[in-house]
């Protein structure tokens, strides 16, 4: 017990000094916990030696956590918008990289098994430090992160076969049932031995199970624990959950990563999909930087320095021929250059997944031991280069890159659906959006204008880059169960065009439109907009009323003078939107209506300045306010 407490305080410790510390210079939460690990590790100060192999198995599970998050925050409708990534570029680069790496691991001298096995192994990249990063960045949402996590998915699903096929590419195929890796199997499945039409159908079975207890078994379950109200108990019924899936999955011989997204996407339409994420983000965050400090500690520095030109050589040519490939794959796809640039850089390191497989490879004589040991450095390196890589493209690629002419970037996909959906994120959208934030209003914010977009989420705000004419992108962002349309684009004619499009689509939307002045509020109007604000009004009652007040008008005379005004001024408006389109018949309605309104402010006795109006009067309250 003592050995574990004082293991569990040098590495909460390395944390809470190291974190701070990398956030301070811009460098992310990820690459200081990797810091931290090399600075606790046997190769500087040593306070943590053999044992952190098994907080690495241990913090592992922070993946499984992970993914079951995300998958929380995926519909299935978006899932099944995401297949022709998932399958056409995670294949493509699977195949791709093992190619790649494959033909230069033979070009070096290795036996073709060797680099096939290579390829296979470093064609997987870093779902937790990719995801991580993304989401820490406000880049899950880009294009780049779209593609990134469905090529992730892919490789979690890839996973699967790799493990069947490296035993078949042993050196001495006797070996590849050697005990090592009959334990390992064992140890992962009891599905392992059985006929493959009969895995296929557990496989099956499992899967149906889960989605068919997620459906309405898990629901009921937590309602019945909500009515208790003791959050201790949900919070342990959460870790169940995510530990029985995991569980599952591995019995039946698939990732447990993979089986958890799942069951999160399962339950992401559930009512309690937002209280299951707030209780399983402490766990998923504290074992994923375990995870990144076991990582750091494992670098070994010995074998670097012993043959430093090796490891360097080997680290570059993993990343740069990762990068081609991916950079190869963008262009394909029709990614912008800097979305392209920053999907390459994302997934160009080896993953977590890498050193199981290779540990693998060595327990089953596919690869010698001191190949098995090169490419566990090379690959540790290429993990902690990758914060690295991704600073480098916010700092100095990003700020520089354009599309190139003609490009059309692909709208973002939101992955969540609020009540009120804001078009047009600029001076006059943000204002509103940051009041309704800041009132507990969540809002999906929808902006075209894609440089914007990248300053407002490096701000902190959850942005998507789309455009509110387009139905599809509507849909997307969840126009059909939304109950507010906020309008806030510039541009008059956009804007009314969007108002014509959302009423025709979506007429059970109710639209709150901005005017940039009157003829544009009378066209909204002419639309069927019922809710149309003049983006002009109230600055001009502010200054009048702040003029009033400099004339010696009390401040509570001016202020009511002001909303008369208003008001009266709205009912002309809508009254005059009925006619604007004749000219003679407007501008005759129009005089007697200015008429009208300066009549209506003497009778009322607020266009003077009474002496004796010294305070409000009930009467004033009630019909300013509504009472």
């Amino acid at each position: 017990m003592q050995g574990f407490l004082l293991s569990a305080t040098v590495y909460l410790a390395a944390a809470v000094v190291a974190v701070p510390i990398a956030k301070r210079f811009g460098l992310g939460s990820v690459l200081g916990y990797l810091i931290a690990g090399v600075v606790i590790g046997p190769s500087v100060l040593g306070f943590v030696g053999a044992e952190r192999q098994d907080v690495m198995h241990a913090a592992e599970f922070g993946v499984v956590m992970m993914l079951f998050v995300i998958g929380l925050e995926l519909e299935p409708a978006l899932l099944w918008r995401l297949r022709g990534a998932l399958l056409g570029l995670g294949g493509l680069q699977v195949l791709g990289t093992t190619v790649a790496a494959g033909g230069i691991a033979m070009a070096l001298g290795l036996p073709w098994s060797q680099a096939l096995a290579v390829g296979l192994i470093l064609a997987l990249s870093s779902t937790a430090i990719v995801l991580q990063t993304l989401q820490e960045k406000g880049w899950m949402k880009t294009d780049a992160g779209q593609k990134s996590f469905a090529v992730l998915l892919f490789q979690d699903l890839a996973v699967i076969p790799i493990l069947a096929v490296l035993p078949l590419l042993a050196v001495t195929p006797d070996l590849a049932l050697a005990p090592a890796a009959a334990d390992h199997a064992s140890g992962a499945s009891w599905a392992e031995h059985l006929p493959g039409w009969q895995r296929a159908l557990v496989t099956l079975g499992a899967v149906a199970l889960l989605v068919g207890v997620g459906r309405s078994l898990v629901p009921a379950l937590f309602r019945v624990i909500a009515r208790a109200r003791l959050r201790e108990t949900f919070t342990a019924a959460a870790l169940l959950l995510v530990i029985g899936i995991a569980v599952l999955m591995q019995l039946v011989g698939l990732s447990p990563a993979l089986g958890t997204f799942l069951g999160g996407v399962v339950l992401a339409t559930s009512e309690f999909r937002h209280e299951l994420e707030s209780d399983i983000e402490p766990f998923k965050g504290l074992l994923l930087g375990l995870f990144f400090i076991a990582v750091g500690a494992s670098i070994d520095f010995l074998l670097i320095g012993a043959q430093f030109l090796v490891v360097a050589g080997l680290v570059a040519g993993l990343l740069a021929v990762k990068a081609l490939v991916l950079w190869l794959l963008a262009r394909g796809a029709r990614m912008s250059h800097d979305q392209g640039l920053l999907f390459a850089l994302a997934l160009a390191q080896g993953g977590e997944f890498c050193f199981v497989l290779l540990s693998f490879a060595e327990q089953n004589a596919v690869l010698p031991s001191a190949v098995g040991k090169l490419l566990v450095a090379a690959v540790a390196l290429s993990m902690a280069a990758t914060p690295l890589l991704l600073l480098f493209w916010e700092r100095v690629i990003a700020p520089r890159a354009t599309s190139e002419p003609g490009a059309e970037r692909e709208m973002d996909t939101p992955e969540e659906e609020h009540a009120v959906i804001i078009v047009g994120f600029g001076d006059f959208g943000s204002s509103v959006g940051r009041l309704l934030n800041a009132s507990g209003v969540e809002t999906t914010v929808l902006e075209l204008d894609s440089d914007r977009v990248e300053v407002l989420r490096r701000l902190g705000l959850r942005v998507y880059y789309g455009d509110g004419a387009r139905e599809d992108v509507m849909r997307s962002a969840g126009a059909e169960r939304a109950k507010l349309v906020i309008l806030c684009l510039g541009d008059a004619e956009a804007n009314l065009e969007l108002a014509r499009s959302i009423r025709k689509h979506f007429p059970q939307l109710t639209i709150l439109a901005r005017a940039a002045g009157r003829l544009a509020a009378y066209e909204l109007i002419e639309s069927g907009v019922t809710h149309v604000y003049r983006e002009s009004i109230d600055s001009a009652m502010r200054l009048g009323v702040d003029a009033l007040r400099l004339l010696g008008r009390r401040g509570h005379a001016a202020w009511r003078a002001a909303q008369h005004f208003r008001r009266r001024d709205e009912e002309n408006m809508r009254r005059l939107a009925a006619v604007f389109r004749d000219r003679a018949t407007h501008l005759s309605l129009a005089r007697e209506a200015i008429a009208d309104l300066e009549a209506s402010m003497r009778a009322d006795g607020v266009s003077g300045a009474a002496s004796d109006d010294t305070a409000w009067d009930a009467e004033s309250l009630r019909r300013e306010f509504g009472g």
